[in-house]
């Protein structure tokens, strides 16, 4: 129906883009039917979603004419503004921006510059930062829900910390079963998306690849390749994520400091 009403792409483009909020308007309002306010949240989500995108889409287009080093930049970049959100969910823990920064980069960079130099993805900046992007949006969830679920857990079981802790256990003994169930809660999502990948979900990049031109089979094993990326880099990151955080939620005096902060 869109596509007959607006001839012009950019006006299409628009006009889906206003279909979408609707709908996810539409969704916050049977939320708020039900008591769950929503609407705060996902409006400020929407438009900074849709400024960002085409601002970024806008500077990809001058990027991409550009060397390809500079693409080493814009992940960075990106990986700073990966821990800033991240560490928005996870403010009442000490040290959150430099714990996510780290395990983002430490997580998604070795395995972005790992398999660019073996050669299993394209280097060039016009393949390599789309596909960067969705390894570091991977590491930031991951990272999040490690941390929140690890406080979670600590917060849940302060009187086993701390009876651990007066039996003579060491805060990196007395954590194990949190930090084991923290990096547990982050990889489920990345397992699940594995699991269903071409029965329940085929992803854009797949789509996207076939509608090139590019044959189906080596679209689908290329596809494999990256969401394989994204999972590597959210257990790494969460594994790093957790091992930072684990030495902040105690005090040099081996008290508890992050989970009795109620």
């Amino acid at each position: 129906m869109l596509s007959r009403l607006f001839s012009d792409p950019l006006q299409l483009g628009i006009a889906q883009a206003a279909v979408t909020i609707l709908l996810a308007l539409a969704v916050v309002y049977v939320a708020r039917r039900r008591e769950v306010h929503l609407e705060r949240e996902t409006l400020i989500s929407l438009l900074r979603g849709f400024v960002q995108v085409v601002a970024v889409g806008s500077i990809l287009v001058l990027l991409f004419r550009g060397p390809s080093w500079s693409s080493v930049f814009v992940l960075l970049l990106m990986m700073l503004a990966a821990a800033a959100t991240s560490a928005r969910r996870a403010r009442d823990i000490p040290g959150a921006f430099a714990v996510s920064f780290y395990g983002i980069v430490v997580g998604s960079g070795v395995v972005i510059a790992l398999m660019t130099a073996l050669g299993a993805i394209d280097p060039r900046m016009e393949s390599l930062i789309p596909v960067g992007s969705m390894v570091i949006a991977s590491g930031m969830n991951s990272n999040a829900l490690a941390l929140e679920r690890f406080r979670s857990e600590l917060t849940a079981n302060v009187g086993y910390v701390e009876a651990g802790l007066a039996l003579g256990a060491t805060p990196n003994r007395v954590v194990v079963p949190y930090v084991q169930a923290a990096v547990r809660a982050a990889m489920i999502p990345r397992i699940d998306t594995l699991r269903a990948l071409g029965i329940v979900w085929i992803p854009g990049l797949m789509a996207g690849m076939i509608l090139a031109g590019s044959d189906p089979v080596y679209a689908a094993i290329y596809q494999f390749v990256v969401v394989g990326m994204i999972y590597a880099a959210a257990g790494l990151t969460s594994l790093v994520a957790t091992l930072l955080i684990r030495s902040r939620a105690f005090s040099p005096a081996e008290q508890l400091v992050l989970g009795s902060q109620r």
